[in-house]
């Protein structure tokens, strides 16, 4: 299963939902899809019916929680992951995806 992406605007709210499975190969296209959206109050990646992440993936969700995207309907599992990523990382400012580069 691959990555499906619908995009929903309610007001000024861009909300994302992906379907399927995140993996390093789809986040440049998901950073592209969120910076497109900088015109919005808020953007929302919806992740209920995500199955699978990489380790790139949840490096993308951490940035991209810390920079005001909200993860609405994370997976415990990958919320988990995220919170040990940020835990394994303390203090560090520089940007973690480019970091696994």
């Amino acid at each position: 299963m691959t990555l499906r992406i619908q995009k929903s605007v309610n007001r000024d709210l861009v909300i994302f939902t992906l379907t399927g499975r995140i993996q390093a190969e789809q986040i440049t296209e998901l950073l592209a899809l969120v910076g497109s959206e900088a015109w919005a109050r808020g953007v929302v990646l919806d992740l209920e019916q995500v199955k699978l992440v990489d380790r790139d993936a949840v490096l993308f969700l951490a940035l991209s929680e810390a920079r005001g995207i909200a993860l609405r309907n994370c997976p415990a599992y990958i919320r988990e992951w995220i919170n040990r990523e940020r835990n394994a990382r303390p203090g560090e400012s520089e940007d973690p995806i480019e970091s696994e580069k």
